[in-house]
């Protein structure tokens, strides 16, 4: 319900010693607390805020009959929402949303749903009004004091509002508040759990199990392509129900767990948030020893805030209170949306009111109204940074890709395919080594060496893209200014040495520079290249530079990756650029052509700094194909300096769907 009132000064959540009400407000301060909240006093809180309305605010325009006569009654918006409960169980971007403390919109005679109603028809219909967008919405979670008095006819207006979640076939939570119920979760029968029966919550997809009592949930929903779990648990857990919530998570031990109840943290004046008494039985008996509990959200205090703590595994659990209630129109419905995203490895957080959005919409705003369309400030707007692998690696690890023969990687139009995985990690390439072309065409690499170089200059590795065919490669430790190092090279009787790709091409390399990657040094380096200048084949136009190879695929001085080919039918040269890569990642390149159009992807993803220009084939002198090696006016002027895995060179155009990180 609100934020406690015997904290210490900067706003610390401390255990209360007199609650008669059991709302965390000792009752020697509440009048004082309910004076500085805006309120006008115990029970009268409601229609203090909801009076500051004007008549129209209520629900005029929205088809509401007597809206505008009754604005505080029982009428609603009565739009019904669009389709289907329908959401992407394998989009990596997925909405959970989190709706706090309803409880002045079901107030005794002090009855509004519109707002919350309004609510919930954009979380079933999010594209369909005011500005929303395509949210992937998984799963709502309502996080207590539904009622303010816990009244059976302040639920029967509640039960009519939730019917709109039931009718859609909508995954979600609803949870007991300390205004909802009293005691603990063996309180028995109460005009609560008749409203939001064992019966009606099994009605829903999401619902995992409950507790013998009903007041506790479990919920299981797909979305990212992985089972998730939310517990809706009871104001007041007995030993019994924490029993059961631990059970639940131990019977489910790969899944990651977000827990939901009305009270465990209180915020601070700056925004952070500390643990209630109760919050702390919750973080000792449940939360410290689960690592599947990643993020905890609660409402009850005001303002809103957040902490981040270690479990006993020595990971971060998220606590976040979210609580409007104190705000104009009794928090006018407000959500809080969570928006997940896996590619990214984050939680962007936004907080906004859907019904103040369709009163924009349609005109209607007031000006107090205007103020609470969506909120922005830092504790009600912001993202979390979450590596998700990592941090369910204890419970729920990923099992890494296993290397593939090299035989499943020899797609039709195969013309060379390298890799590196023969020898011990850690050895270096001795002289005389050649590593044979598994196309079996007799592509075959040597070493070749700088004059000068020291030792180590090339090594096996053991390390690799995580969707690379073999798990090795190779470290070139090449410098340039001045040269140094050892690159391999195709043999003269290699076959590629003389095509010319005339029908369309795809080159794939995979590769990483390490953390002391100098632009001075390392800089304008090739992972692989032809030898030959453009000047030898006999190019001369506006783009050709007549001392440069023929063919390099490599690295700007800023590690941006540069296709510079000369195709047989111009006479310069054709360039694809992509965006700047970052050191100690691994990076999957492919150069595509369909014998038209040459297009660069990085990670399987097409880059935007592609020509345009029509490019047929590559120009052939018959020398060699370099790995790791780059000449200039034929002379080797810089070698490679990181590492190197499989490299494939097709005869034809693949699409993204056959390269081998695929």
């Amino acid at each position: 319900m609100h934020r406690p009132v015997d904290a210490h000064p900067s706003g610390c959540a401390c255990p209360v010693t007199a609650d008669p009400d059991g709302d965390g407000v000792a009752a020697s301060s509440r009048r004082a607390f309910l004076q500085r909240a805006g309120a006008l006093g115990a029970g009268a809180g409601a229609a203090g805020l909801l009076a500051a309305a004007p008549a129209h605010a209520a629900g005029a325009g929205h088809g509401g009959q007597g809206a505008d006569d009754d604005p505080y009654g029982r009428t609603t918006t009565s739009r019904g929402p669009k389709g289907k409960w329908s959401p992407d169980p394998d989009s990596p971007r997925f909405t959970v949303v989190v709706m706090p403390d309803t409880q002045y919109m079901f107030d005794q005679d002090r009855i509004h749903p519109a707002p919350v109603e309004a609510s919930f028809r954009w979380v079933l219909d999010p594209e369909g009004r005011a500005g929303g967008n395509d949210e992937n919405i998984v799963f709502l979670a309502h996080l207590g004091d539904v009622t303010n008095n816990g009244l059976a006819e302040e639920y029967a207006a509640a039960t009519e509002v939730f019917d709109l979640l039931d009718r859609a076939g909508a995954s979600y939570g609803v949870l007991a508040g300390n205004h909802d119920v009293s005691d603990d979760d063996q309180r028995g029968d109460t005009p609560y759990l008749d409203t939001f029966s064992v019966a009606r919550a099994e009605k829903r997809p999401s619902h995992h199990a409950s507790s013998p009592d009903g007041y506790n949930t479990a919920h299981v929903f797909r979305a990212g392509g992985r089972d998730w779990m939310l517990l809706a648990l009871d104001w007041r857990l007995s030993e019994s129900g924490f029993a059961w919530a631990n059970a639940v998570i131990a019977d489910n031990p790969t899944l990651p767990v977000i827990v939901t109840t009305h009270e465990i943290v209180g915020s601070y004046d700056d925004g952070t948030a500390g643990l209630s008494g109760y919050g702390q039985q919750l973080w000792d008996k449940l939360i410290k020893g689960n690592d599947q509990i990643f993020l905890t959200l609660n409402g009850h205090y005001w303002p809103p805030g957040s902490t981040v703590m270690k479990n006993d595994a020595g990971h971060d659990v998220h606590l976040h209170i979210t609580n409007y209630q104190d705000r104009y129109y009794g928090g006018a419905g407000m959500v809080r949306s969570y928006r997940f995203d896996l590619d990214r490895g984050r939680i962007d957080v936004a907080t906004f009111s859907p019904w103040i959005r369709e009163l924009a919409a349609d005109g209607e705003l007031n000006t107090l109204a205007a103020r609470e369309l969506e909120l922005t400030s830092a504790v009600d707007r912001f993202s979390m940074g979450i590596d998700f692998d990592e941090r369910f690696s204890g419970f729920a690890p990923v099992p890494p890709r296993k290397a593939r023969p090299a035989r499943r990687m020899l797609l039709p139009g195969t013309l060379a395919y390298w890799r590196f995985d023969e020898g011990a990690a850690g050895t270096d390439v001795a002289a005389g080594t050649v590593f044979k072309d598994r196309s079996g065409n007799g592509n075959d690499l040597e070493l070749r060496t700088v004059p000068g170089t020291p030792a180590h200059a090339l090594v096996r590795t053991d390390d690799h893209h995580p969707d690379q065919p073999a798990h090795a490669g190779l470290v070139f430790a090449g410098q340039g200014n001045p040269v140094s190092g050892s690159y391999l090279r195709t043999v003269d009787s290699a076959p590629l040495n003389r095509e010319t790709f005339a029908r369309g091409y795809t080159f794939e390399v995979f590769f990483k520079v390490p953390a002391d990657w100098d632009g001075g040094r390392n800089g304008w380096s090739a992972m692989l290249s032809r030898a030959g200048t453009a000047a030898a084949a006999g190019k001369n136009g506006p783009t050709a530079t007549a001392e440069e190879p023929i063919l390099s695929l490599g690295l700007s001085s800023s590690i941006e990756l540069q296709w510079n080919a000369y195709p047989l039918n111009q006479d310069g040269a054709t360039t694809a650029w992509s965006h700047l890569l970052q050191r100690e990642e691994w990076w999957h390149v492919a150069v595509v052509n369909d014998g038209r159009i040459s297009k660069l992807y990085v990670n399987g993803c097409e880059e935007g700094r592609n020509p345009t220009s029509k490019a047929v084939g590559l120009t052939a002198l018959g020398l060699p194909f370099l790995l790791g090696g780059y000449q200039w006016a034929d002379t080797v002027s810089q070698v490679f300096h990181g590492t190197i895995g499989d490299v494939r060179i097709s005869g034809r155009a693949l699409k993204p769907g056959q390269f081998m990180n695929a």
